[in-house]
């Protein structure tokens, strides 16, 4: 039997940022979902009822669901499995002989869930005399007594196990990188009178091409006038939101308050790093993250520039790496004849494998007092040939890496540095964040958006530098 309501409005504590709006004149079988997650000891939160009571309204001229689609995307630990469950199990009892599925990343996260959390959750629940569980290995599946089934898929997977197919579950979508899955999914579904796609995630990286594609039509959808068969939701913080403000994680996390306490929040900021942090709890997007000039400040950066730096003998170079290998940068540091330091990006290009060449042409040419490399770095696979071809290859400690950023740093602050303006340097200033290293800090790499091999190398050279350019005993000539 199908209980449906005509509902008031949800209201909700914490609003989404992009969102289908109700249509209060439709009827909608939210009140029936918020019910079945109520037995099964996990009742809505505001956000829930909200998503639950749209993505249920019934359309007034067929009868049936109006919405074939429900995308949503919202920061980790806000309640998605809850909600999807409660989805899955009101279609299965509700109609008879319904064929539901739920997807994650892969097999393995898909089976845990499915264990640890549905079928858990049933045995738990009211509805445990209603069905009956095969764990067997491919064809997992929960059998209602009337005759629904409710199993599991995975990307690369033929997905759906029968002929037809209700509902389709796709999990943490952001792991997604084509639409394999919902190409499988879709044609065991076009036959059914009321099926329901659901895509629910928590923002991606740069890979998740079919959650990103998702986001960008449902945002442009929510802001259109008139209704079709997608419905789309999404909590994520204001562009330019400071992400360490509480005020920016109240605006954003719906679960906050609820299941999630801001004290928890704040020790989680500590903890990550500031782009993980970003996307797993401010919902956003690499390109979306706000870090430009947090660290160093755009003016005062901007105030040290002058195209015609150059170092004095002895200089120092060092070259660094980006964590996927897309690009090297070599990077050279000096004192000026005014006594004040210089910085330049001598050489910045796709890939590694003209680096090595370039140093040891530098390093032939001018005879540097150090060359430094990180060796626990991605540029630690550049050392073994640099040191066959000869060259002496500086290797600072943990305890030097966090010298030489931080020492840059204080460079700038003190306006003792001059560097050669270029554009990729200035990028990496602008988008460099930090991470805890020993008792200082160090550029963080993990998460980034931002390509900043160039500012590593800067700083490196620095310290190359600073801590031997007492060692060299060349007669001092310029720089170019």
């Amino acid at each position: 039997m199908c209980v449906f309501e005509v509902a008031v409005l949800t209201a909700v504590d914490c609003p989404p940022l992009y969102a289908t709006p109700r249509d209060p004149s439709r009827e909608t079988l939210g009140a029936a979902v918020a019910e079945v997650a109520e037995q099964l000891g996990t009742p809505f939160m505001p956000w829930q009822r909200l998503v639950a009571d749209v993505a249920m309204e019934l359309d007034p001229a067929t009868g049936l669901l109006a919405y074939s689609e429900v995308d949503a995307t919202l920061p980790r630990q806000s309640g998605k499995t809850t909600l999807e469950l409660a989805v899955l199990v009101h279609r299965c009892r509700t109609w008879a002989r319904s064929r539901v599925l739920y997807s994650a990343q892969d097999r393995i996260h898909a089976r845990l869930k499915w264990e640890d959390d549905h079928v858990a959750a049933l045995q738990r629940s009211p509805y445990r005399g209603e069905f009956k569980v095969r764990y067997q290995r491919g064809d997992e599946t929960i059998r209602w007594h009337n005759g629904s089934r409710h199993g599991i898929t995975a990307p690369g997977e033929k997905a759906g196990h029968s002929d037809v197919l209700d509902v389709a579950v796709a999990d943490e979508a952001w792991g997604l990188e084509d639409s394999r899955l919902e190409q499988g999914l879709s044609p065991t579904m076009i036959t059914r009178p009321q099926p329901q796609l659901w895509v629910v995630s928590t923002a991606g990286t740069h890979k998740s091409a079919y959650l990103r594609g998702k986001v960008e039509r449902g945002r442009a959808r929510s802001q259109r006038a008139g209704r079709g068969s997608v419905a789309y939701f999404e909590w994520s913080a204001l562009p330019g939101s400071d992400p360490a403000d509480p005020t920016t994680w109240w605006g954003c996390m719906p679960a906050l308050g609820h299941t999630v306490t801001e004290a928890r929040i704040a020790a989680e900021y500590e903890r990550l790093e500031l782009a993980d942090f970003c996307r797993a709890y401010c919902n956003l997007w690499p390109g979306d993250i706000p870090a430009d000039w947090l660290v160093i400040g755009e003016a005062d950066w901007r105030a040290l520039a002058d195209p015609d730096s150059a170092a004095v003998d002895p200089v120092a170079f060092a070259a660094d790496v980006t964590p996927e290998r897309a690009h090297a940068a070599i990077a050279v540091a000096g004192l000026r004849a005014d006594g004040l330091g210089h910085a330049e990006v001598v050489d910045h290009r796709p890939g590694t494998t003209w680096a090595v060449g370039r140093l040891v042409e530098l390093a032939e040419r001018w005879q540097p007092c150090a060359v430094v490399v990180d060796e626990v770095g991605p540029a630690g696979s550049l050392i073994a040939p640099l040191e066959a071809a000869g060259l002496e290859v500086v290797k600072p400690s943990t305890r030097a890496r966090a010298a030489a950023d931080g020492g840059f740093y204080d460079a700038v602050a003190e306006r003792s540095l001059r560097y050669v303006p270029r554009p990729a340097l200035d990028a990496a200033v602008a988008g460099a964040a930090t991470r805890p290293l020993g008792d200082s800090w160090a550029w963080a790499r993990k998460g980034l958006s931002t390509d900043i091999c160039p500012l590593v190398a800067v700083s490196l050279a620095r310290w190359g530098h600073a801590t031997r350019a007492h060692l060299h005993d060349r007669e001092p000539s310029v720089f170019f």
